[in-house]
C-alpha cells in the first residue's frame, strides 16, 4: 500500500493518532532493549478523535487497538520498518505480524487470531496470504487508514454500489401528508424496542417522494443517508456477505442509513428477491426499503408505511408555492394544471425553475397599448408550463411504453359522421372532466367510473391509431401506445402487476395510453375450467378497473370486438366502430394522402379508390410510389402506384384482380 501524505487539516485529530502510533513505537523500542513488552502505558489524555471512536465502535481492547497503531505506523512512520525486523531478529519480516504483536505489545491476547475478532471480523487489518497466520504480513485497511486520519470515508468496495444521497438536494418541501408520515417514521425510529433498528419499508409509485422523505427522516435524526439497488448488488452470496460487511463497517463509523431501492424489482425475478432476502437477514444497521408494492419476507419484520400521492390541495400549493411572484403569469391555469398532471413536488419545482428561466427580467406596465401583449405573453408561458409537466412526467412511462408523436389532424381522419361525432363527444368528455367532476360535484359522489375510456374496434389500418394520435394532440398530451400481447404474462398475478407499473407511472402526466392488440387480454369468457381462467377474468377486470380510475384518457383497440365479452363492453365509456372504408372513403383518402410538397400527375383518384384495401394499406403503396417516382426523377404517377400495389398485395397474400388495375397504365 503506498503511504498517504498526511492531511494538513484536523491537526488535533492527527496528532492525537501520531502520538497514539509514537507509544506503539516506544514499546517496540522496549522489546528491543529489553525483550520483554512494556507494561500498559497511561492513556493519553481524551479527545475528540477518530480513533478513539473507531475503537469505541467495534469494542476494541487496547491490545486490539495498540496492533491497529502498529499497522498505522508501518504506513505513517518509515522507521517502523527497520523496528519490524530487528524486533524479529529477521531483515526479511521488515513487517508487522500477529508474532510481533503478541510478544512486543502490552496486555496480549491470542484471540486475537480469531477470524470472529473485531480487527478481522470488520476487516480493519488485512491478513496477507500465503504464509502461517501468526507469520502473515499485516496491513491496515486503506478505508479505515484514512478514516483515521481524518479523511472522509470512503470505502472502495462499495464505489459503484453505494453512493451517497445529499439530505438537502434530496429534502424539497415535503406537504402534510408526507410530514405526517416523517413524524411517525422518526417516531418508531426514536424509540426502538430492541438494539437494533426495526427496517422499515415505503411502499408506493412515488419514488422521488419517499426518496424526499427518507432524506428528511434522516435529517432529522442525525444520519447521513446512502442508497443502493437490487439491480447493482452482487448475487453471488458470499460477494454480498462481503459487501454488507464493508457497508455495515463505513455505517457504524459514519452514523448512517441505508436506502435499498427496489422500485424496479418483478415478482418474477427470482435472483433480485433472493438478494432481498439475504440482504434483509444479514444487516443489522439502519435499512429503509423503497419497493411499489409492500413487501412480505421471513426473515424479519418490516413496518411499512404507505406513501400516496399528493393531494389535489397539495398540489396547488406546492405550485403557488414553487411559482411565487410568477403565478399571475399563468393566467389562472394552476387548476388545469393540477387536473391533468399529477406531479411530485421535485417535478413541480423543476417545472416551475424551468419557467422563470424563460420568463423577461421585468415586466411591461399594465397599459392599453400593453394589455393584448401581457395576455398574449400568459398565453403562451401558460403552454410552456404545460409542456414542461409534459416533459416531467416522461421518464418513467418511457420506460415502459412506445411514446409516439403526434402528427395527425381531424382532416387527415375519414371516418362516417356517425363515428367521427362519436370521437367528438370523447374529446369534449377529456376537455372537460375538471368542470363535471370538480366544479360541478361529480367527484364527490364517489370516484368510482370518473376514468375516460374507449374501445376502438375494426380492422388493422382502418385509423384507428390515427385517431389516438388526433385525440393526444388535440388535449396536447402525449400518446404511449402499449403491447398488451407484450404485458400478458404467463405468471398469476404478473400481468396485474405489469399493468400497474404503466398506470402508476402514466398518473403523473394523464397521456393517453392506448393498448393495442387488446384480444390478447380480452376474449369470450368461457366456462372456469381451471385457475388460469379464473385468473384471466381477474387480469380483464383488474385492467377496466384501472381504466375506470385513471385520471387521462385510456384507449383499448381491437381486430376482433365480437370476441369481446358483453360484460366487459358495458365497463368502457365509448365504444368506436372504424369500419372498412367505402369506394368513396377509399377515394378520399388517395386525395388527401399525399402532402402538398409531392409531386404528382395524372392520378386519377376514382380508379384508386377501387382498390379494396384499407387507409394504412393506402399509406403503404403512396410511400412505396413515391421512393420509386424520386428514384426515377419523376412526379408519383399511377404506374409508379402500380408497381407499389402489386408489392403491397405481395406482402398481404391477396391477389390483385384486373378488374381493380384496369385502365392505369
Amino acid at each position: 500500500m503506498e503511504r498517504p501524505t498526511i492531511p494538513t487539516r484536523h491537526y488535533g485529530n492527527v496528532q492525537y493518532l501520531l502520538k497514539s502510533v509514537d507509544r506503539v513505537r516506544q514499546a517496540l523500542i522496549h522489546y528491543l532493549e529489553n525483550r520483554e513488552s512494556l507494561p500498559a502505558a497511561p492513556e493519553l489524555a481524551s479527545v475528540a478523535s477518530n480513533l478513539d471512536k473507531l475503537c469505541t465502535t467495534f469494542y476494541l481492547s487496547p491490545f486490539e487497538r495498540d496492533l491497529l497503531l502498529l499497522c498505522v505506523g508501518m504506513e505513517t512512520d518509515p522507521n517502523f520498518e527497520s523496528l519490524c525486523s530487528q524486533a524479529q531478529t529477521n531483515a526479511k519480516y521488515n513487517y508487522p505480524t500477529f508474532s510481533l504483536a503478541l510478544t512486543a505489545l502490552p496486555g496480549a491476547n491470542w484471540n486475537v487470531l480469531s477470524a470472529q475478532n473485531a480487527l478481522q471480523h470488520w476487516q480493519l487489518i488485512e491478513i496477507v496470504p500465503g504464509f502461517t497466520l501468526t507469520q502473515s504480513p499485516l496491513r491496515i485497511d486503506k478505508s479505515i487508514l484514512c478514516y483515521l486520519l481524518g479523511e472522509p470515508f470512503q470505502d472502495e468496495e462499495l464505489a459503484g454500489i453505494v453512493k451517497p444521497l445529499s439530505l438537502e438536494a434530496n429534502s424539497t418541501l415535503l406537504p402534510p401528508s408526507q410530514q405526517g408520515l416523517v413524524d411517525n417514521i422518526v417516531a418508531t425510529w426514536s424509540e426502538p424496542t430492541t438494539n437494533r433498528l426495526p427496517i422499515l419499508q415505503l411502499s408506493g409509485s412515488e419514488i422521488v417522494a419517499k426518496r424526499n422523505i427518507v432524506a428528511t427522516v434522516c435529517r432529522r435524526l442525525g444520519f447521513a443517508l446512502s442508497t443502493t439497488s437490487t439491480t447493482v448488488l452482487p448475487a453471488d452470496p458470499k460477494e454480498l456477505h462481503q459487501l454488507i460487511r464493508h457497508w455495515e463497517r463505513q455505517a457504524m463509523l459514519t452514523t448512517s442509513a441505508l436506502l435499498l431501492e427496489c422500485d424496479q424489482v418483478q415478482a418474477v425475478d427470482a435472483r433480485q428477491e433472493i438478494i432481498i432476502s439475504q440482504l434483509l437477514e444479514q444487516i443489522t444497521t439502519p435499512l429503509i426499503i423503497s419497493s411499489q408494492e409492500r413487501k412480505q419476507t421471513q426473515q424479519c419484520s418490516l413496518i411499512t408505511f404507505d406513501v400516496p400521492r399528493l393531494t389535489y390541495t397539495e398540489q396547488q400549493v406546492l405550485w403557488e408555492t414553487y411559482l411565487g411572484t410568477v403565478t399571475p403569469e399563468i393566467n389562472g391555469q394552476i387548476r388545469t394544471l393540477v387536473s391533468q398532471f399529477n406531479l411530485n413536488s421535485r417535478s413541480i419545482q423543476a417545472a416551475c425553475s424551468q419557467l422563470k428561466s424563460q420568463l423577461p427580467l421585468t415586466s411591461p406596465s399594465e397599459t392599453e397599448e400593453t394589455i393584448g401583449k401581457t395576455e398574449g405573453r400568459e398565453a403562451q408561458f401558460s403552454h410552456q408550463l404545460w409542456d414542461f409537466c409534459r416533459i416531467q412526467a416522461r421518464p418513467r412511462l418511457d420506460d415502459l411504453a412506445q411514446r409516439i408523436e403526434s402528427t395527425a389532424t381531424w382532416e387527415d381522419l375519414i371516418l362516417p359522421e356517425r363515428e367521427r361525432q362519436i370521437l367528438r363527444n370523447l374529446a369534449t368528455h377529456v376537455q372537460q372532466r375538471h368542470k363535471v367532476y370538480q366544479d360541478w360535484g361529480f367527484a364527490d359522489k364517489g370516484s368510482r367510473g370518473l376514468g375516460i375510456s374507449a374501445l376502438f374496434a375494426g380492422p388493422s389500418g382502418t385509423g384507428k391509431t390515427m385517431a389516438s394520435e388526433i385525440l393526444a394532440k388535440e388535449f396536447r398530451l402525449d400518446l404511449y401506445r402499449i403491447d398488451l400481447s407484450a404485458v400478458v404474462s404467463k405468471y398469476i398475478g404478473e400481468t396485474e402487476k405489469n399493468l400497474g407499473r404503466i398506470f402508476n407511472a402514466a398518473e403523473a402526466g394523464g397521456a393517453v395510453l392506448l393498448f393495442d392488440e387488446a384480444d390478447a387480454l380480452f376474449g369470450k369468457r368461457t366456462q372456469v375450467q381451471d385457475s388460469h381462467d379464473r385468473y384471466a377474468n381477474v387480469e380483464v377486470s383488474y385492467l377496466l378497473q384501472r381504466m375506470e380510475a385513471y385520471q387521462g384518457l385510456a384507449i383499448l383497440t381491437t381486430n376482433m370486438k365480437k370476441s369481446l365479452d358483453q360484460a366487459f363492453l358495458r365497463r368502457i365509456r365509448f365504444v368506436l366502430d372504424f369500419p372498412f372504408p367505402d369506394a368513396n372513403a377509399r377515394k378520399e383518402i388517395w386525395q388527401r394522402i399525399f402532402p402538398n410538397q409531392t409531386p404528382t400527375e395524372g392520378l386519377d383518384y376514382k380508379k384508386l379508390g377501387k382498390l379494396s384495401i384499407t387507409g394504412g394499406n393506402i399509406r403503404n403503396i403512396a410511400l412505396n410510389a413515391s421512393f420509386l417516382a424520386a428514384d426515377a426523377g419523376e412526379p408519383v404517377m399511377m404506374k409508379h402506384i402500380l408497381q407499389a400495389t402489386r408489392s403491397e398485395y405481395l406482402k398481404m397474400e391477396r391477389p390483385l384482380t384486373d378488374t381493380e388495375i384496369r385502365g392505369w397504365v
